[in-house]
């Protein structure tokens, strides 16, 4: 699934030659995903707890492995949206599960070191991904993108019937917010769908201007109906934690700027420099080893000296660097100008990406772990999610495709999300003690 999230983009070009559209469509194949991803991760951690995170896990990794057929089998636009959302309900139901089962086996130090290994692999597969695509679209074509889940989807649904034991079912007083995951998607794809149609249709629209409004209020009532009901997919009450809120806070800002990082530099080089899918794969492939390598380490480092600093510092150092992003043209060097800048901002990913998981769910019980990784995985999910719909609006433009100018105004915008993680993570986390 972390390699689908991401293998997606450098086969963007190829989909909408085959399938026209233009940037708006690049935009859905990818928001679409989010979108149900974001939105239903939270019912999905309510599953896990419910009926336990093992079972939940193998009935999404199932799923996904067939909505992955049927976005491969889409024969035109708007079935792969569709098909891609429905990808996203099934990814919000094993992501969650998965990291629950990791915050409940471990303790202690290796609890951030699995977990550092959990966000290590994670990060990679965005770097991954890309390769994967670009072979693939070199070598077959874009639907292979999506079939290449099937085989890593019967893998590891029959590595967990066959190492993991069943466990006693979670919380039996856990139960699903329906009418809140309804809301939630809603009052999210509303705004979505108006940034990404707007450059087309323009403000004046009446189903853009619906869209917004009719979505910023169903999201309104989504947050109302979370301090109402009984038993609410979000539990407002988490983010009265410091360090819970300010992390989901730096979550928002930094996944933000990984998105729109991955989305519009993947079609800068393919379809302004002129690099080939392939090769826009491997350009991105140096950050792997610094990720696989710094990760596991730095998860351990900030269980012992807590992770105020790597929160704080890492996105400055991955901020810093993708201002380096912005001077990029046609014709570029990659040995001078972009692996410079690919290779600091891996170093600064690695010291957030484990720190910031440790954090979030440091103040989490075992019967709530579902919960907070669910609602962190939300966050992170809804960043990329609302970041590639508002910068897509704010750079096509009516011609709806991406050009130099707008590359680098794309590139601005991401630095300067990261960087407000890294003020986010040294203003508000604090380094109290992990369990």
């Amino acid at each position: 699934m972390f390699i689908d999230s991401t293998v997606v983009n450098v086969a963007l070009p190829a989909i909408q030659r085959d399938l026209g559209g233009g940037l708006a469509l690049q935009q859905w194949v990818v928001d679409a995903y989010l979108l149900t991803l974001g939105s239903l991760l939270l019912v999905g951690g309510s599953l896990g707890d419910l009926f336990g995170a093992r079972r939940l896990f193998l009935l999404g990794i199932i799923g996904f492995g067939i909505t992955s057929v049927l976005c491969a089998a889409a024969p035109d636009g708007t079935t792969l949206i569709l098909a891609r959302g429905l990808q996203g309900v099934l990814g919000a139901v094993l992501t969650p599960a998965g990291l629950a089962v990791i915050a409940t086996t471990f303790k202690g130090e290796e609890r951030g070191a699995a977990i550092g290994a959990w966000t290590a692999w994670t990060g990679i597969a965005f770097v991954i991904g890309p390769l994967v695509g670009g072979w693939l679209v070199t070598n077959a074509n874009w639907r292979w993108v999506f079939l290449i889940n099937v085989p890593f989807a019967i893998v590891t649904a029959a590595l967990v019937v066959y190492a993991v034991p069943p466990r006693a079912s979670g919380n039996e007083r856990a139960r699903v917010d329906v009418l809140g995951g309804v809301l939630c998607v809603l009052g999210l794809g509303g705004p979505v769908f108006a940034l990404i149609e707007e450059p087309k249709r323009g403000w004046g629209d009446p189903l853009i201007l619906a869209s917004l409004v009719g979505g910023l209020v169903l999201f309104g009532l989504f947050v109302l109906w979370e301090t109402r009901t009984a038993q609410p997919m979000l539990p407002l009450q988490l983010f009265s934690r410091r360090n819970f809120s300010f992390a989901n806070l730096e979550t928002l800002a930094v996944y933000a700027g990984l998105s729109t990082l991955t989305f519009f530099l993947v079609l800068f080089l393919q379809q302004l420099a002129g690099y080939t899918a392939l090769r826009s794969g491997l350009a991105l492939l140096p950050i792997t080893v610094v990720m696989f390598v710094l990760s596991p380490r730095v998860g351990r480092l900030s269980m012992r000296y807590g992770p105020r600093w790597f929160m704080g510092l890492g996105p400055f150092v991955a901020g810093l660097a993708l201002i380096g992003a912005v001077r990029l043209e046609p014709g570029f060097s990659y040995a001078w100008e972009l692996l410079p800048v690919l290779l600091l901002f891996s170093v600064g990913l690695s010291m957030i990406v484990a720190p910031l998981t440790s954090t979030v769910l440091a103040d989490a019980g075992e019967h709530d772990a579902g919960i907070a990784s669910g609602a962190n995985n939300a966050v992170a999910r809804v960043a990329g999610l609302l970041g590639i719909a508002v910068v897509g609006a704010a750079i096509a433009g009516p011609q709806n495709r991406l050009d130099v100018a707008g590359f680098h105004l794309a590139m601005w915008i991401t630095a300067a999300l990261v960087l407000a993680g890294g003020v986010i993570g040294v203003a508000g986390i604090t380094n109290r003690a992990h369990a």
